[in-house]
């Protein structure tokens, strides 16, 4: 229904297009941690057009109250981090770990928060610990232009363009819980890197996806 329905209707609504990249780098047929940068509440529609598969997303608890976006959640059963709350919070982090390990990718935005310059903040590092727990690699998502089509705090929509540069997977194979803070280092650098390639080759190999 996301992939599908409301996500396009949002973004061709408003006139804007959803461009992808690097999706050939990553086998969907296997679940993984996907970790995006994010300016606007529109990015999780261009990940739900952008990847081949069904997605779960790690979203704040506070988002549960959002008018429909908070229903949806809800039904689908997407996973509300309690961050005020580490007991929950750790009780959530280990429920997505079992969802990696029944086969269902998730998808997370670890700085916490949108960004409302474009600067990509520190990762928080609990969805990094699902990943590990779980065995499942992270894949380094950025987006650019969604802060242009939805602004940060608005709920108004313009026309224009976002892409979605998708990264070469990171393995958590023999990696430990402890190591969390460094694989989410190393997904941050990854994210900024390929930002910084989009910024440069705005035009260069981009797919469109309008689905």
């Amino acid at each position: 229904m996301a992939a599908w329905l409301w996500a396009p209707a949002l973004v061709h609504g408003a006139l804007a297009r959803v461009e992808v990249r690097g999706a050939e780098k990553v086998d969907f047929d296997q679940a993984y941690v996907l970790v995006a940068n994010h300016q606007s509440m529109i990015d999780i529609c261009a990940l739900f057009m952008a990847v081949p598969v069904p997605l779960r997303f790690l979203l704040k608890a506070e988002l549960g109250w959002v008018p429909f976006l908070g229903w949806y959640t809800r039904a689908m059963g997407m996973v509300l981090i309690q961050r005020r709350d580490p007991p929950r919070a750790r009780h959530q982090i280990q429920y997505a770990a079992s969802l990696l390990e029944q086969g269902h990718s998730l998808c997370a935005f670890p700085e916490g928060t949108r960004s409302k310059d474009g600067v990509i903040g520190e990762f928080r590092t609990g969805v990094f610990r699902a990943a590990i727990d779980a065995g499942q690699p992270v894949v380094p998502v950025a987006i650019r232009g969604s802060g242009q089509v939805m602004p940060p705090g608005s709920f108004s929509i313009r026309p224009g363009r976002i892409e979605v540069l998708i990264g070469e997977p990171i393995s958590t194979r023999g990696m430990t819980s402890v190591q969390r803070r460094e694989l989410a280092a190393r997904a941050q650098a990854a994210v900024a890197r390929l930002h910084a390639e989009g910024a440069a080759e705005p035009e260069l190999g981009l797919q469109g996806k309008d689905a």
